[in-house]
């Protein structure tokens, strides 16, 4: 989205740049007031590579800045994940459910709450650094037996694609878990 804004506001400074001839301004920088011979060929076979000054493009509107978050980019910042739970022994908590943030729709028991879980982490670096980072290879965890329920979260999240399982089954687990509730329901 950053590079998206930065090339909406160089492409056009780049098209006015090129639009000005180099002939109207002096060794002083100011504008000429009388005629000055062109640099640009008239004639012979680079006379046709001279530009044809005319009406400057108008600047590309920036999606999702004047649109009220719905432009063309608007998309790409909206949360669309599929959550997946089974073995809670919660009622109601184990199934398939769909979570859309901005705005919250979806299936999802708790979309509400899930999406300001997802705000508040989005809000800081480590946050969005960790909260679907799965627990590295080899890391040392307490073996603490947290149950059986396992999920999987698959889409986007701020744009960034999402695709991560979690369970209880050891103490890196339970905490990754404890981190993702009211993503994940609440299983303690």
């Amino acid at each position: 989205m950053l590079r998206r804004l930065a090339l909406t506001a160089v492409v056009p400074l780049a098209v006015l740049a090129a639009a000005v001839p180099a002939s109207t301004a002096t060794a002083s920088g100011s504008a000429s007031s009388g005629p000055v011979p062109s640099a640009a060929p008239t004639s012979g076979p680079f006379a046709a590579a001279r530009p044809a000054l005319g009406p400057l493009p108008m600047p590309l509107p920036l999606p999702g800045f004047l649109d009220d978050g719905e432009g063309a980019g608007a998309d790409e910042a909206r949360t669309r994940l599929t959550v997946s739970v089974e073995n809670t022994g919660v009622p109601g908590a184990d199934g398939t459910f769909e979570l859309e943030c901005g705005p919250t729709g979806g299936t999802h028991p708790e979309g509400q709450a899930a999406c300001d879980r997802l705000a508040e982490a989005g809000a800081t670096r480590a946050g969005r650094q960790e909260l679907f980072r799965e627990t590295p290879e080899g890391t040392m965890c307490t073996m603490i037996h947290g149950g059986d329920a396992t999920a999987r979260i698959v889409g986007t999240w701020e744009g960034r694609a999402v695709d991560t399982t979690a369970s209880r089954r050891d103490g890196c687990e339970i905490s990754r878990w404890n981190s993702l509730v009211p993503v994940l329901p609440d299983v303690r």
